[in-house]
């Protein structure tokens, strides 16, 4: 019987979870298993330090439900989300960059046709109108293409989030023209504090770190043919651009949300002058 030992633990773990596994789990299994060994060596974990670890582990999956996901905002604010979309969308394609889906986003958004209002609660928060095209990655027009958006309302929650807010507000998918372009009315989107009630929010604390992000718009925009797109747009001049908590923002995202006083254009969409205008193009990369 083999004794298992400081020395021989590793080997012997990743031997087990690997001589009957695909090629690809052994890769993922063998490096997971020596990086977490490799980790408590190095630090010395002690066995409270892993209990606690442990705990808040746990107390992350009790958070999570149909509208709240603590391990993807985990993810997000440890930076490992954006290190995996970094390495799967390397930056230097002809294509929109693409960047992270955070824990908000809801499946099944009602279609709606382009040039539509998606504000099902209006409290008199400043309006956008958000307009633009779809093209490949060439800046040609593409037909069908399809843009789901959603972001926070003035009181800086998602509609999941509050219970008060109308199913679907400030979230909807936009059905683009077949010109390729789309355009839609919301209103002008806040920087907001990611959840920080939670173990995510005591882990910040504890890095000394604010729980704040910039200013966006989410979209994740199809077309067929096309690989789909996640990305966000950033509104410019935003006081924390350059220190999202999640480790988002990339410069070609930035937008500028410039003051409008066209009163055809508000007559156009069914709102009052002033308010803000905002342009912005999505290139999709073909699959």
């Amino acid at each position: 019987m083999k004794d298992f030992t400081v020395d021989n633990l590793t080997e012997t773990v990743v031997e087990a979870y690997t001589h009957n596994a695909s090629p690809r789990m052994k890769i993922i299994m063998k490096s997971l298993i020596e990086h977490l060994h490799n980790f408590a060596r190095d630090v010395e974990l002690t066995e409270a330090e892993w209990f606690e670890g442990i705990q808040f582990l746990t107390e992350t999956g009790k958070m999570c439900d149909e509208q709240r996901q603590e391990f993807i905002l985990l993810s997000d604010t440890l930076g490992l989300s954006m290190m995996v979309d970094a390495i799967n969308h390397p930056k230097g394609g002809k294509g929109t960059e693409s960047t992270v889906l955070g824990p908000f986003y809801v499946d099944g958004a009602p279609e709606v046709p382009s040039g539509s209002n998606i504000i099902k609660r209006d409290e008199g928060h400043e309006k956008v109108v958000v307009e633009g095209r779809v093209t490949d990655a060439t800046g040609n027009p593409i037909s069908g293409a399809s843009l789901d958006v959603w972001q926070t309302a003035g009181n800086e929650l998602y509609d999941v989030q509050d219970p008060t807010a109308p199913e679907w507000n400030l979230r909807a998918k936009i059905l683009a023209k077949d010109d390729g372009t789309y355009s839609f009315v919301s209103e002008t989107p806040k920087s907001y504090s990611v959840p920080n009630d939670g173990p995510v929010g005591r882990l910040l604390e504890v890095g000394k770190r604010h729980s704040m992000r910039p200013a966006h718009l989410h979209f994740i925009v199809r077309a067929p043919g096309y690989q789909t797109l996640t990305t966000h747009i950033f509104v410019a001049g935003d006081e924390y651009l350059d220190s999202d908590a999640v480790f988002a923002t990339k410069q070609s995202l930035v937008v500028d949300f410039a003051d409008c006083e066209d009163e055809t254009l508000a007559r156009t969409y069914g709102i009052q002058a002033p308010f803000k205008r905002a342009n912005y193009n999505f290139g999709l990369m073909a699959e």
